[in-house]
């Protein structure tokens, strides 16, 4: 597995108990299902006037761990997934920040920068985002000694599309689109899902299904990828945020999605807000309530704390 770690990111210790930090590439030489990628298609990651960086054209997916003082590790691991409509990646609001609070709670947390479907790179663009959720999760299992981590205590989080990234590992986790030699479990233990993208059908956020499977997308891939659709008694734990007023992603994406839960009586967590639009990442600044706290209650609840 050395191959996989191809940097080390050095991080100054602060109050908060970081340790140093890897950069992971998610694969071994040539990536499954990937063209050649064109000389001009090269990553950016501008910042915007809002202090947000925005990566795009990624073509080499990888990971960035972060993990907790060993005195506060408890073992429990999450995988994030930043949003962006499938089109870019809000890779510090909805990544590197969140896995720094993860860290103050004693969880190892592993950000994915995940290939951004593009005709140009890939031989079917609907399913590379898949994939590289799947390897993320099947490198966090497979070197989970090495983390410290309990490789039950596994989840995937998601936001916005990164919401829709997740909740496809959620409920198509046996949909194995990886080599997979090990035969190891690719199912999250549970679900994180904040202010997601889950249904390509009436609620859709149009971008990401355009970005995902085109604008001549079959009903066939609509059905696939409308994730409450595919709910089951053994989908994990979830627990989903969103606001009423989002004008991005629909409320109602993450109402079908619980519908969906509770109806296979999986258990599920949802907080819905009155306001906050949508991308608020960890600070919903229309409350003084905090979502990350009901979090860490519902982990707690769960025994993944």
């Amino acid at each position: 597995m050395k191959k996989h770690f191809i940097a080390l990111l050095m991080v100054t210790t602060s109050a908060s108990g970081l340790m140093a930090q890897e950069i992971v590439s998610l694969y071994e030489g040539k990536i499954p299902g990937s063209k050649t990628t064109p000389a001009d298609y090269k990553e950016v990651s501008p910042v915007g006037a809002d202090h947000i960086t925005r990566t795009a054209k990624v073509s080499v997916p990888v990971m960035t761990v972060f993990l907790p003082a060993k005195e506060k590790a408890n073992g429990t691991a999450v995988i994030i997934c930043p949003g962006g409509g499938y089109g870019i990646l809000a890779i510090d609001h909805e990544g590197f920040n969140v896995a720094k609070k993860f860290n103050e709670t004693g969880v190892a947390a592993f950000v994915l920068k995940y290939r951004l479907p593009s005709d140009a790179i890939m031989e079917d663009k609907s399913i590379g985002p898949m994939m590289d959720a799947e390897q993320a999760i099947y490198l966090v299992r497979k070197n989970a000694v090495k983390w410290g981590i309990d490789p039950a205590k596994i989840g995937i989080m998601g936001f916005s599309a990164g919401g829709h990234l997740a909740s496809t590992l959620t409920v198509h986790y046996d949909d194995v689109k990886i080599p997979n030699p090990e035969k190891l479990s690719l199912r999250p233990d549970f679900s994180i899902l904040i202010y997601p993208v889950i249904s390509f059908g009436t609620f859709a956020h149009q971008g990401s299904a355009i970005n995902l499977i085109g604008k001549n997308g079959t009903a066939e891939q609509r059905e696939y990828f409308s994730n409450e659709k595919h709910v089951n008694a053994n989908t994990p734990l979830t627990f989903l945020v969103h606001a009423n007023d989002d004008g991005g992603v629909p409320v109602e994406n993450s109402i079908l999605f619980n519908q969906a839960l509770v109806k296979n009586k999986v258990k599920a967590e949802m907080h819905l807000y009155q306001g906050g639009g949508h991308g608020f990442g960890l600070n919903n600044k229309t409350t003084k309530d905090d979502w990350f706290e009901r979090l860490k209650n519902w982990m707690t609840a769960n025994k993944w704390l």
